[in-house]
């Protein structure tokens, strides 16, 4: 068996433990089934925003009579479009694997770990341990119980990223972030989608009123069937049918292909992470106290397998404290979370952060709270946005800023002047008092600011 200093399992934000565990002159071992560079990279929000884009600019064509230009699309290469997306991950993937393996001090084992005993993990047959352990597997697509799911060629956004060919029809079953993101990709290319979501609106992690926003905004677009489940599927011919229960009543969805987007499992089963002592909670995300370290000694976690925010930035600062209290054990720190931000890139865009209204509510926090309207505002009405707006919360006796939901053009640009105000503790005076370009789309964020009413 060989032993290391220290063993990364997974080769997303992990890699920032091992490339400081190398330059340390420390044994390093890295253990990756799939590509180098993680879901993020391979699977996530790289080659989806790249897709995505694409889907921007023929929604830009088609609202571009609103314009007085009268433009139409000749064709779409479908092949191309996913290419383009695919070869640049492929090249980056090849291009991280290439250095770690070239490093000092690392050795990669490229295949499916799994725990065997006390931080020992077996990989390939050949079984390897290490004094620390850090645990950075990710998570990976999940998919319910549904009767004849296993009959019928479902896809995963994994696939969905790589498919050869553009399906005529698509349904989704989800109404998370995943699902608003594919929908958009698809169907602005000229797929006809249906979403299929078991809830009253999409999007019910988000703010109650950008929820209800986005929702109206894709029923519109889409064929969307709300507070609807999925009973039964089966192969017709040469298409998928779904049999879906809405309001008491069952109709049938013929499609040419099946997206689940239903959400993300950890992938702490397959490590069998329980065989190093390695506790994880009722989902299955890895338990770590505030410093990322697991109820085992130096056996850490990080990133989406822990579970707190399924994000790459929030992986990316967690390697970052990780790194820190591995190799500083006097100078521990717990990680900072606040103002953690997130974005949809759906057409309309989300962005958020900080609390929803509701959450304001159930905590018991004081709160005042204002909106305003993109049309409203010069550069809103330029671009014809009607639907987008932005929402934000403070404190009533210190203006400290709360949250900020946001649902419109460019909102995962927009929020992060609010994050990095409440990153750094600022009340909502250092945004109305600071001086806009007039007339930026920022002066929206601004405006709903000076709509707060303090008592």
């Amino acid at each position: 068996m060989k032993s290391f200093d220290i063993m990364v399992i997974g080769s997303g934000s992990g890699l920032e433990i091992s490339a400081e565990a190398s330059d340390r002159g420390l044994s390093v071992a890295i253990v990756e089934e799939g590509p180098f560079g993680g879901t993020c990279l391979n699977r996530g929000c790289i080659p989806s925003k790249m897709l995505i884009h694409c889907a921007d600019v023929m929604e830009t064509i088609q609202r571009a009579d609103l314009f007085g230009i009268k433009a139409s699309v000749e064709s779409i290469d479908w092949g191309f479009i996913i290419g383009r997306a695919v070869d640049e991950v492929d090249k980056d993937a090849t291009a991280i694997e290439r250095g770690n393996r070239q490093a000092p001090n690392i050795t990669v084992f490229k295949g499916r770990g799994r725990f065997v005993g006390m931080k020992t993990l077996e990989v390939n047959r050949e079984r390897i341990s290490a004094e620390t352990v850090v645990i950075a597997a990710g998570t990976r697509p999940w998919a319910p119980d549904i009767p004849g799911l296993s009959d019928v060629l479902y896809i995963t956004s994994d696939q969905a990223l790589r498919l050869p060919e553009q399906p005529k029809r698509l349904a989704i079953l989800g109404g998370g972030y995943i699902a608003a993101e594919m929908a958009h990709f698809f169907g602005a290319l000229g797929t006809e989608v249906t979403l299929i979501h078991r809830g009253p609106t999409m999007l019910r992690a988000e703010d109650e009123d950008v929820a209800r926003r986005f929702t109206g905004v894709y029923q519109r677009r889409f064929n969307l069937l709300l507070n609807a489940q999925v009973s039964r599927t089966y192969r017709q011919g040469d298409e998928i049918a779904l049999e879906v229960s809405v309001g008491g009543h069952t109709m049938k969805v013929a499609t040419d292909a099946f997206l689940l987007a239903t959400g993300r499992a950890p992938n702490t089963d397959q490590l069998a992470v329980a065989e190093t002592g390695v506790e994880v909670d009722g989902r299955g995300f890895v338990k770590t106290d505030q410093f990322l370290e697991t109820g085992v000694a130096r056996v850490w976690a990080l990133g989406d397998i822990v579970g707190r925010y399924l994000l790459k930035h929030s992986a990316n600062l967690e390697a970052a404290y990780a790194a820190n209290n591995i190799f500083n054990p006097d100078n521990k720190a717990p990680v900072d979370y606040r103002a953690m931000p997130h974005a949809i890139f759906a057409s309309p865009q989300v962005g958020s952060v900080g609390l929803t209204e509701r959450e304001a509510m159930e905590t018991g926090i004081p709160y005042v709270t204002a909106t305003y309207d993109y049309y409203d505002t010069a550069y809103g009405s330029s671009i014809e946005d009607r639907d987008g707006f932005v929402k934000v919360l403070a404190r009533p006796d210190t203006g400290v800023i709360l949250g900020s939901h946001i649902v419109g053009a460019d909102a995962s640009v927009l929020i992060q002047e609010v994050a990095n105000a409440m990153r750094l503790g600022l009340t909502a005076d250092a945004i109305t008092q600071a001086i806009y370009v007039h007339p930026a789309l920022p002066e929206v964020v601004q405006r709903a600011f000076g709509e707060l009413q303090f008592p």
